[in-house]
């Protein structure tokens, strides 16, 4: 049974190229501790929130935003929720199981370059002095 109180739609960025019905599963590393193997994959009822981890996701391609279903169980994320907002008011969420690709999004706020380097910025400063520790 999930923990989480939402009902969705949910939503994962990326820089893959999906397809409907692709299955999203956990076991990559980590878009912002490179040296991690996740053992969930994670995704948000928000959909400007899943653009922001597709702008920060590795690589050269362009970012997209999919619409996802969850095929199994899934929680809040430990990362955000509670550890730095109370609650969940950035409707993240985190499964074992895969999610399945539902579509591409089309709509959604893209950030300036200033933004995505500020963002880069504090990323590294996270990285570097280790409190960027995720709870895996």
């Amino acid at each position: 049974m999930s923990t989480a109180q939402d009902e969705g739609p949910f939503f994962h960025g990326t820089k893959a190229d999906l397809r409907e019905g692709d299955l999203l599963t956990a076991g990559f590393r980590s878009n912002y501790r490179p040296d991690v193997v996740m053992n969930h994959i994670y995704f948000t009822a928000l959909p400007n929130g899943a653009g922001l981890a597709a702008e920060l996701a590795p690589g050269d391609a362009d970012p997209r935003v999919y619409a996802v279903e969850p095929t199994g169980d899934f929680e809040d994320d430990p990362n955000v929720t509670d550890k730095k907002f109370p609650g969940n008011p950035t409707r993240s969420y985190r499964s074992t199981a895969p999610l399945r690709v539902i579509g591409e999004v089309t709509e959604w706020t893209r950030l300036t370059p200033e933004e995505l380097q500020a963002w880069r910025d504090r990323l590294a400063v996270l990285r570097a002095d280790q409190r960027g520790e995720i709870i895996n």
